[in-house]
């Protein structure tokens, strides 16, 4: 059996204790080096990887001690997309075994996975939106979320092969009700008679211990390799399990579409936009530094224009900063740190900037319609802040 490791740079021993484990319980198992070229956090080919899957599986039928007939293949988490496109594409594959699987596509699945853990951490409102839903519908758009909508469908719908796909029923990676339910769907549809979907109790995304599934303990959950032992003799024997369906996750939010950007939330929108207000808003201490720095005196401006100048300054890189570095280190601190109302403490600093900020661009304007003689820079700065109301509607920073 190929061992087909889940998502990130993976050398072979990552998956040791899954394969000492299986060899134990009288599986040959071969795992191997994920590639590197091709295969990164912002690049990836799950045909590719695929490809690569079948290759393994090549080395491994050509072992003197494995019958090239009966050889498998099982993958985890992002293998779970990947072991399936590799069985569909070669037919000398003789079963699978997927393990944390998704049902759904990439993008779906992490946008699920983050607002999960949001909700663990005691994170309420309009952070969650943002950081798991909207931030990374930018990011796709921006061509650096590889495969976000790749869908499981149609391999799974070709395959006819035995097939044992297994859940923790506590699985905070992967929906595990609805990945079952959908792979019950896509092997239906492919007139299967040979699968078997379980969900273990009390275990996380890779099937070890767990009581929340933020949690790990240091061994497989009870029952997971000798199933996976046992099943995989029947298949070897000529005795593939009937159709079983067991077990029951735990999934304490639903899965939502996360949809392609529409025109006018685009890359380019959002550059332009974010270019018009950092340029409105930084003009008008640029403007008075070039002043002096010429000898002359610094034109006055209004109480609303200072204060919208430097409250939506600090406001629109924080935002995208903050999103940005929540991102980077949610797997190293995924600890929000301090929550107040529902909010880390970054983030209600941010909305009351914004406020601030929202509130000043009206006054702004009302000063504006009232009087006449601020000239290009006035008008500058209130455009950047009739652009920064909306946008900061969009990234949640005026929603509560």
């Amino acid at each position: 059996m190929v061992l087909v490791h889940g998502s990130g740079p993976a050398p072979r021993e990552r998956l040791q204790a899954e394969a000492e484990a299986f060899a134990r319980a009288g599986i040959a198992t071969l795992t191997y080096d994920k590639r590197t070229v091709g295969y990164s956090l912002t690049e990836r080919s799950y045909p590719r990887l695929a490809d690569d899957a079948i290759a393994a599986a090549a080395v491994l039928r050509g072992r003197a001690e494995v019958d090239p007939d009966e050889v498998g293949l099982w993958g985890l988490s992002e293998g779970g997309w990947v072991a399936p496109l590799a069985a569909s594409r070669d037919p000398r594959t003789a079963f699978l075994v997927v393990v944390g699987a998704n049902g759904v596509p990439p993008l779906r699945q992490q946008s699920w996975a983050d607002a999960s853990a949001f909700e663990h951490a005691g994170v309420r409102g309009s952070l969650i939106d943002a950081a798991s839903r909207t931030l990374y519908r930018l990011l796709a758009g921006a061509g650096v979320f590889p495969e976000p909508y790749h869908d499981p469908g149609p391999p799974l719908r070709t395959l006819t092969l035995p097939v044992l796909a297994i859940w923790g029923a506590v699985d905070r990676a992967t929906p595990p009700v609805e990945s079952a339910a959908a792979y019950q769907r896509f092997l239906d549809e492919a007139d299967n008679p040979h699968y078997t979907l379980h969900t273990v109790h009390g275990a996380q995304h890779a099937l070890r211990t767990s009581a929340t599934g933020y949690d790990q303990g240091p061994g497989f959950a009870p029952g997971y390799v000798e199933l996976v032992g046992s099943w995989v003799a029947d298949v070897a024997a000529g005795r593939a399990p009937a159709t079983s369906v067991t077990g029951r996750g735990e999934q304490p939010r639903p899965t939502a579409e996360v949809p392609p950007l529409a025109w006018y939330e685009s890359v380019p929108v959002q550059a332009g936009a974010l270019a018009v207000m950092l340029v409105g808003f930084g003009g008008l201490g640029l403007s008075a530094l070039g002043r002096r720095l010429r000898g002359r005196p610094a034109r006055p401006a209004s109480g609303p224009a200072r204060v919208l100048a430097g409250a939506g300054l600090v406001a629109v890189p924080g935002t995208l900063l903050y999103l940005l570095w929540m991102l980077m280190a949610r797997r190293a601190a995924p600890e929000p740190g301090l929550v107040i109302a529902g909010r880390p403490l970054p983030w209600l600093a941010l909305q009351l900037l914004a406020l601030v900020a929202a509130c000043a661009a009206v006054a702004l304007a009302v000063r504006m319609v009232r009087r006449s003689g601020d000239g290009p820079r006035g008008a500058l700065l209130a455009t950047a802040g009739a652009v920064f109301v909306p946008w900061a509607v969009y990234w949640g920073l005026l929603l509560p």
